[in-house]
């Protein structure tokens, strides 16, 4: 250790100005105490220096003529270049130091698989994070992927390494960057790791461009012509040339006609349905041609400062995905946006058989609601017929999820509407528009006249749309059930429902006597989630060509004849999504609730048209003057509020899965809601009816471009 009167000398020769500046002192400590030998002792000292670089006192105003303006990070690391420019034998020792560290440790890892899945699928890599957020890691001192992670332990730690001077960097280079023979070359070991990496990152981009799936989406494309076929090639020659820049620019052609290949892929998914799997290769062969890229970038550049500024990039991203290889946060949430991709593309496709535009539009569409009202109502009676039997909870609950899921099976088969599949539905088709305008135009303050056309045609119709199926629905349950009622107690002498289980249905329907209003909320939800069920099912029969399977499989040909195999075909593709989320829909709305109560959770279900045909039921037993009492005329308004909740949250739900499939930023969405709220308080009537005449609306306003393959 120095003694205090070298102390003093070295703060006076490399601080004149401030002798007794805190950084200098202890930077002289830190260089008196390099050691000469052994791994872990030299990665420590590293990790200390580390330290006070990070110290966030700035190292200013130490000598005449010195640069103010710099970071408290980079005047650090001036006054560190000024010591080793200005002292030989410190120099020595941390040059003697970095070729030590570099000649213990790997760098393959680092390049060439932080931040790059190894293939696991969700579970797995899920539990192996949280292992190993948990347990402690082992240490592994001859990595440089694990060293990063020592000196950089949060994630916020990106900016500022990104933010280091690559002038002060190139020359600390210069300085400790070349030792004396024969101790290894830091520049020459880390140059080999880099061509390796590019090499290993170009088998396995090479290996995940060439499988099956990946081929059958560009049948256009010859085998042999494939350019990740060559990427493997052009990667040998840049390791045989030692990344000649004629070399590099191969790879760089290369790697553009692969992406190229993966967009059309990409393009090809979107119009045959979307696999979890293969888009989750997708994304590892972008972010493997990303990687190969910047380590191009870092092998072309000149020595000194441009290479610096490529490698000071290189590494913030690897730091940034380092820390993203150990979240499970990061991972549930990029695997989210997978199954959202998944199940919302073939829903907007249905969405846009739910929208209306014309009258004859609206009124058909008021005529197929009021035949879904017909079969709710039934469906109500036969809940309660089903009630009143002695059956166990298994066939209780069994029973009750047939009568729904057949009831919305049926009315999807004979083109009947139901109004609370709507919103979940069109919401899709809602985020495909704002899709379209948030690419359009970057800068979300610049609303042009198109764009907003474009919505103002598109949400009016689905407003309309909406009130249209509401009214067909709620319009045709009442007298239906009325009906249903007076003809069963005529036949049988008494009331279909006993008058203790009409007052029942009159105090659960009640919207503040009970939590009518949140098991509405509750039913938005399994709504929301019928609907996925419905995008994820026609999603998986358009993937799987089932149709084409269908109308070619021999033994139905035998039977049906060729025609008919085709016609069954055809009424799959039709109807897998309707048939998905009405069986989906039907058993949630019996399971939940046995669920929530094998819990010990009271959950209970409020879907507006059973409701509705429930409470019709129950106002025919107590009678019409019940009817107008006060605690009658609350339920009946309990229906109208759970109508809207169940119309608004499974909207708003769908609507955000939505946005977060298609990567449209929540604040597009919520600005454009809000601008056509401000429209509907302006002028409401658009929103409420069709217009007087037959195409009305202008067609350019009424062309709503969607992301998949075109709507029945």
């Amino acid at each position: 250790m120095p003694s205090a009167r070298e102390v003093d000398a070295f703060c006076v020769q490399y601080a004149p100005r401030a002798p007794g500046h805190p950084a200098v002192r202890d930077l002289l400590r830190l260089l008196s105490e390099v050691p000469d030998d052994g791994l872990d002792a030299r990665l420590a000292w590293v990790e200390r220096w580390m330290h006070w670089m990070r110290e966030r006192i700035p190292a200013q105003g130490l000598m005449d003529g010195e640069d103010a303006t710099l970071s408290a990070a980079n005047s650090r690391l001036s006054l560190l270049v000024r010591v080793l420019e200005g002292e030989a034998p410190l120099r020595l020792a941390v040059t003697k130091l970095v070729s030590g560290v570099c000649a213990g440790s790997r760098g393959l890892k680092l390049f060439a698989q932080v931040g790059l899945s190894g293939g696991n699928g969700f579970f797995s890599e899920l539990t192996d994070r949280f292992v190993r957020g948990v347990l402690p890691p082992p240490p592994e001192p001859g990595k440089l992927s694990e060293l990063l992670l020592r000196l950089f332990p949060v994630p916020e730690d990106a900016e500022w390494l990104a933010a280091l001077s690559p002038a002060l960097l190139a020359r600390l280079t210069v300085l400790v960057g070349d030792p004396p023979p024969p101790d290894p070359s830091p520049t020459a070991r880390v140059r080999g790791d880099l061509l390796d990496a590019l090499l290993l990152l170009g088998v396995q981009v090479t290996g995940l461009g060439l499988a099956e799936d990946v081929r059958d989406r560009t049948p256009e494309l010859a085998f042999r012509a494939s350019p990740f076929l060559r990427l493997r090639m052009v990667c040998d020659a840049v390791l045989a040339r030692d990344g000649a820049p004629d070399s590099l620019r191969d790879l760089e052609q290369t790697e553009a006609d692969c992406r190229r290949v993966v967009a059309s892929v990409t393009r090809h998914l979107e119009h045959s349905g979307v696999s979890v799997d293969l888009v989750y290769r997708l994304e590892r062969i972008r972010r493997g041609l990303d990687r190969m890229e910047a380590i191009a970038r870092v092998l072309g550049a000149a020595r000194g400062e441009p290479r610096w500024k490529e490698a000071l990039e290189l590494l913030s991203d690897l730091l940034r995905h380092a820390h993203a290889d150990r979240s499970v946060r990061a991972l549930v949430q990029r695997n989210a946006r997978l199954l959202a991709r998944k199940i919302i593309e073939r829903t907007g496709n249905t969405g846009e058989h739910y929208i209306t535009s014309t009258p004859g539009e609206f009124h058909r569409m008021v005529h197929s609601a009021a035949g879904g009202g017909l079969l709710t109502a039934f469906t109500a009676a036969l809940k309660f017929f089903l009630v009143g039997l002695s059956l166990a909870p298994f066939f209780a609950g069994l029973f009750a999820a047939l009568n729904y899921a057949g009831s919305f099976v049926v009315m999807q088969l004979l083109g009947f509407t139901l109004a609370t599949k709507q919103p979940s539905m069109t919401a899709s088709t809602l985020a495909a528009a704002i899709e379209e305008d948030a690419v359009e135009n970057d800068d979300p303050d610049d609303a042009t006249d198109g764009r907003m056309e474009r919505l103002a045609a598109l949400v009016p119709r689905i407003t309309r749309s909406q009130l249209a199926a509401a009214l067909g629905n709620l319009g045709c349950v009442l007298p239906v059930a009325v009906a249903l009622a007076l003809g069963f107690q005529l036949i049988r002498g008494h009331a279909l429902l006993s008058v203790a289980q009409a007052e029942h249905v009159v105090e659960s329907l009640h919207p503040w006597h009970s939590a009518t209003l949140l098991w509405a909320a509750f039913t938005g939800v399994l709504l929301w989630m019928s609907s996925v069920a419905a995008g994820w099912f026609e999603n998986f029969v358009v993937y799987r060509r089932l149709p084409e399977a269908l109308a070619h499989h021999g033994v139905l040909r035998t039977l049906l004849g060729e025609r008919n195999a085709r016609r069954v075909a055809d009424a799959l593709m039709r109807h897998a999504a309707g048939v998905g989320g009405s069986v989906t829909l039907g058993v949630l709305l019996v399971v939940a609730p046995g669920i929530g109560g094998f819990f010990g959770l009271p959950l209970d279900v409020r879907h507006v048209t059973l409701s509705f045909g429930s409470l019709a039921f129950a106002g025919c037993t107590l009678g019409p003057a019940a009817v107008m009492e006060p605690g009658f005329l609350a339920a009946l308004l309990g229906v109208g509020v759970i109508g809207m909740l169940n119309f608004g949250v499974s909207f708003a739900l769908a609507l955000g899965l939505a946005l977060r499939a298609r990567d449209v930023p929540l604040r597009e969405g919520l600005r454009f809601v809000g601008a056509m709220g401000l429209r509907f308080l302006r002028h409401p009537a658009p929103f409420l009816i069709p217009p007087r005449e037959e195409g009305a609306t202008h067609p350019d306003v009424l062309a709503v471009p969607l992301v998949g393959p075109p709507g029945r």
